[in-house]
């Protein structure tokens, strides 16, 4: 029988010990953490036996779920074989060079452009910190180093170091540290919610967002930029969904001026938007595709970067030493695990699923909740969505910041049992890819159930009719 766990105990050691990631230490300390000890399938329990609905799979990478024995022993059997070395000194391991081959053949061919090198690292955030190291590697090498400015979006989100936090777009984390760091500049997202014009449809919106793309560019002059990086899906930002025109006009503007494009694929990637990798669904071809999370669900850290042919070919070929890399670079655990989540869901067909029958489905219930009194607006792609929480459904008016509705929204989940994340007034979910029909209903009750709890709050406080 297993001992139970001292909720207190462990509280008060957390607030002695453990800084947490993007929290207000002084805050946590007074509240509390949330002590998660055990996790099934979608779902995870906490200290107290509370059951809660993971709606966010983990941090958008638990793909295959929790408790699958298969991804545990591959780790074990791979500790007890190699439990490590590195990469360097001309030196390689099984699993690294297994893995780097079966990414490479499941990432598909666009347009010419095709994928048959990795650089590894173990997250997201190194990995773009890489893809910084290669762009202008790749530039200098040509000759043309005066290429340094790479263009994000504003409100996109590319890790927490110094490069990721400076490619990305989000103003709390530039405030902190002096950042973005230089050569680094950004264009306004493709929210068309928020900032299309009264009569503009989604399409002629996603020409003009694209547009301010080749008008950075122009303002910066193009042979100034290297890269442009962007998510698919922007995830942290909100799940922020391009429209339609987006993407094949950004991929007009970045070949009509010779720039790298860097596709961020950590969270859209391995089946979370119905495909292996998300630039084939929206059509697009880049020369760079970082990838983390669902590589390997999650079970142990693990990223890396897929190498175009365009800059590989330079970087082998004129290139010499590269020098760039990373202690666990190539982690023969985690490539171990990463080749026995990518077994799973190939056997399970876990892209195909979220593509032709859960992806659908989710969409289909996900938008009845666009009903909801409180919620302006409902939407998926693949297995991610996002709805609005707006004060009026008709004008779009916006509550105020400081009510803080979406923090009470979420308050509500934990306490009825379901993760949700709030980005300012929008929730955003992306669950577990071997969710059945019946969980996503339940799903969606209890989200339905939360905008009520939370609707009933702010008509008590006078904040709605």
């Amino acid at each position: 029988m297993k001992t139970p766990i001292d909720t207190e105990q462990i509280q008060a050691l957390d607030r002695a010990h453990f800084l947490h990631p993007f929290t207000d230490f002084q805050d946590l300390a007074a509240r509390g953490a949330r002590v998660i000890t055990r996790a099934e399938n979608i779902y995870v329990w906490d200290s107290e036996g509370h059951k809660i609905l993971d709606a966010m799979s983990g941090l958008w990478c638990v793909n295959v779920g929790y408790g699958r024995e298969e991804l545990a022993s591959a780790a074990y059997r791979q500790m007890m074989t190699l439990p490590y070395y590195n990469s360097f000194f001309q030196t390689t391991n099984v699993p690294a060079v297994q893995l780097a081959a079966r990414l490479a053949a499941l990432a598909p061919e666009v347009g010419g452009r095709s994928f048959k090198h990795v650089f590894y690292s173990s997250s997201g955030s190194e990995s773009n910190d890489s893809n910084v190291r290669m762009v202008r590697r790749y530039w200098d090498l040509l000759g043309q180093p005066e290429r340094k400015v790479i263009i994000g979006r504003i409100n996109g989100y590319h890790g927490s170091t110094m490069a990721g936090a400076s490619l990305g777009g989000m103003s709390g984390m530039h405030a902190q540290g002096d950042l973005p760091i230089p050569n680094i500049t950004h264009i306004e997202q493709p929210y068309f919610y928020e900032l299309g014009r009264p009569g503009e449809t989604p399409d002629e919106f996603g020409l003009r967002a694209a547009g301010w793309l080749e008008e950075k560019i122009l303002a910066l002059g193009a042979d100034k930029v290297a890269a442009f990086i962007a998510e698919p899906v922007q995830g942290a930002g909100g799940v922020i969904i391009a429209p339609d025109s987006y993407w094949p006009e950004i991929q007009r503007i970045v070949d009509k001026y010779g720039i790298l494009l860097i596709s961020d694929e950590v969270i859209c990637a391995f089946g979370r938007v119905g495909h292996w990798f998300a630039y084939e669904k929206f059509g697009y071809r880049p020369d760079l595709v970082t990838f983390a999370k669902g590589v390997t669900s999650g079970y142990i850290p693990l990223g890396g970067v897929m190498v175009g042919d365009r800059v590989a070919r330079v970087l082998i070929e004129q290139g010499g030493e590269f020098n760039h890399g990373y202690t666990y670079s190539g982690h023969p655990v985690a490539c171990a695990v990463a080749l026995a989540n990518l077994d799973l869901m190939e056997k399970e067909n876990l892209p195909g699923r979220v593509k032709d029958d859960i992806g659908p489905y989710l969409a289909k219930r996900f938008a009845e909740l666009g009903e909801h009194p409180l919620v302006g607006l409902a939407e998926t792609c693949g297995f991610m969505a996002a709805l609005v929480l707006t004060k009026n459904k008709a004008t779009h008016e916006a509550f105020m910041p400081e009510l803080g509705v979406g923090m009470l929204c979420r308050s509500h989940c934990f306490r009825l049992g379901l993760i949700m994340r709030a980005v300012g007034d929008r929730m955003i979910i992306a669950p577990p890819l071997v969710m059945t029909h019946a969980q996503i209903d339940e799903m969606i009750a209890l989200i339905r159930s939360c905008l009520d709890a939370t609707l009933a709050d702010l008509q008590a406080a006078g904040q709605l009719d």
